[in-house]
């Protein structure tokens, strides 16, 4: 019996049809296309390219100046008084300021341990030593487990108090001002912020003090994170690769220059006149921290950045809290430059070209323009070029200064240099979320007040891995299952697709070789859409 074609299955009408369609579509397409889409894509690739440069100018000032910070500045110890306190025999204690402690919690249950003990262990007089614990749990038992906590501290002779509010109202920043409502607080002249999970080191407030006491214009001394967890898995070391350059440049520079850069929320010492004069704690944005150092700013106060003054702490590792971090972390300065940017320019108590570092450099540069720069050009207007050839991106804009950019980034972390490429490709898929995230706050729509509490595992990642190896059964398979499907991101997954098709484009029919970067871009958010980037390394 002969074989029977298939077209012989396929009616002719419906042959014709779809030649017909198929041959409408790509007319409509060449149609919109050199009108439309051609003006349009080429304004997107100019725009993107005058992002890309400011960025780039940006980078190239911040490691100019490092460079000569660490060549020819004074050390701070130089360039401010710095005396250090001691015990006098016969005064004893009483010429060591008073120095409140605030740590704030929300549901610590793996790290409360840590910061308590840490900060009753500080070299400090303890009749000169407040702590307080701003407890705003809501799960009892952890309540009940931290005020324990702080009785069993308080038993040894600690001058330590358990403090909780009936409400969340303000979230953090509502906690912090509700401590300095206390009225002990009036004796105390500075207070520091330690969060759930840091742990200073015990001569902490002897490295940090003496500047706030000896020069009455310094409002803040910050000192540096260090992560105790960042060899745990693949995503904490991304993450530190990032956060070292914000405090070996970002904060030195700013310290350095204009005795300026954003309070990092924690590890920090104020001076608690400086807060009340610059307003208080204020909750109208997620960054509380960067409000507050804004505002004193203003009013003339002086910060302070000790990079040698380091406290250890913890970084997310898990992809879900390291997203609700990011969010927070790009949605609320967006959401502060809407709000402060005419305070900032009407501002007269601060010089000229202090006003243009903090709206340029400080909010526009590095808080808006890197994010959308590194998601709209890289992630969306470059694979775009391939799908329509009429539009050239110049290699300077795609390829050199991406790869100078990436270079000045590695310095904070000269150790994770084999990592860089992957750190690349990461960035651009975490661009994704902060650029949405600062659209919201700039816009203030949606979730430009959501405040998530990033979660702290302190040792339990390390006892689960242990326990994993030791225990595999079908309950724990289910349990994997579930949260499998838990960690499915979607849009991670749906621009993974695009750039796929974009890579087989190019590699069809392009010139630029582009479809290498395509490829191993759809990879990375296709493993972050998967919710696969804590691999242990």
């Amino acid at each position: 019996m002969d074989q029977i074609s298939p077209k012989l299955l396929i009616p002719q009408s419906f042959l014709v049809n779809r030649d017909e369609v198929t041959s409408q579509l790509g007319l409509m397409w060449e149609l919109i296309k050199a009108p439309l889409l051609v003006p349009m894509l080429k304004l997107s690739v100019y725009i993107c390219l005058g992002m890309a440069l400011m960025l780039f100018m940006e980078r190239v000032y911040m490691g100019i100046v490092i460079v000569l910070v660490k060549l020819f500045w004074k050390k701070p110890e130089e360039r401010y008084k710095f005396v250090p306190i001691e015990d006098d025999e016969e005064h004893g204690s009483s010429n060591f300021p008073v120095v409140l402690v605030q740590i704030p919690m929300f549901n610590e249950k793996e790290v409360y341990k840590i910061s308590i003990g840490a900060a009753c262990g500080l070299s400090w007089p303890s009749d000169r030593l407040v702590i307080q614990v701003l407890d705003d749990s809501t799960d009892s038992a952890i309540k009940s487990m931290v005020e324990q906590e702080c009785q069993r501290w308080a038993s040894k002779g600690i001058n330590i108090t358990y403090q909780i509010r009936e409400n969340r109202t303000g979230y953090k920043a509502g906690a912090l001002k509700e401590g300095l409502k206390r009225s002990y607080v009036k004796h105390c002249e500075y207070v520091a912020i330690i969060d759930a999970d840091f742990r200073p080191d015990p001569d902490f407030l002897r490295k940090s003090i003496p500047f706030l006491d000896h020069n009455p214009d310094i409002a803040l001394v910050q000192a540096r994170w260090r992560f105790v967890n960042a060899d745990e898995c693949l995503l904490t070391r991304m993450q530190e690769m990032s956060l070292d350059y914000h405090f070996t440049v970002e904060q030195e520079v700013g310290s350095a220059t204009h005795a300026f850069f954003g309070f990092n929320g924690t590890a920090g010492i104020w001076r608690i006149a400086a807060i009340n004069e610059a307003g208080g704690w204020k909750d109208r944005t997620t960054v509380e921290d960067m409000d507050l150092a804004v505002r004193a700013s203003l009013r003339g106060w002086k910060f302070l950045y000790l990079g040698d003054l380091q406290v250890k702490s913890e970084l997310p590792s898990t992809f879900k809290a390291f997203r609700f971090q990011q969010h927070r972390w790009s949605c609320g300065p967006a959401n502060l430059f809407r709000k402060m940017v005419w305070e900032i320019i009407t501002n007269k108590n601060v010089r000229f070209w202090k006003k243009v570092y903090v709206i340029y450099s400080f909010f526009f540069v590095r808080k808006i323009i890197a994010h959308m720069v590194t998601f709209f050009f890289y992630c969306v207007v470059l694979p775009l070029t391939i799908l329509v050839p009429e539009v050239k991106v110049p290699i300077w804009g795609s390829v050199y200064i991406p790869s100078i950019i990436t270079i000045l980034n590695s310095v904070g972390t000269p150790r994770s240099i084999h990592l860089l490429f992957y750190w690349i490709l990461f960035e651009n898929v975490m661009s994704l979320h902060r650029t949405k995230a600062t659209l919201i706050g700039l816009f203030e729509t949606g979730r430009a007040n959501e405040w998530v509490v990033t979660e702290k595992l302190g040792d339990v990642a390390k006892k689960v891995a242990e326990a994993n190896k030791n225990k595999t059964n079908s309950k724990a398979i289910k349990r994997y299952r579930s949260k499998f499907t838990d960690r499915l991101n979607t849009l991670e997954l749906g621009f993974s697709a695009f750039l796929f098709l974009c890579g087989c484009f190019d590699f069809m029919y392009g010139k630029n070789n582009y479809f290498i970067y395509l490829w191993l871009q759809t990879i990375t958010f296709f493993i972050t859409g998967i919710g696969y980037v804590g691999t242990i390394i």
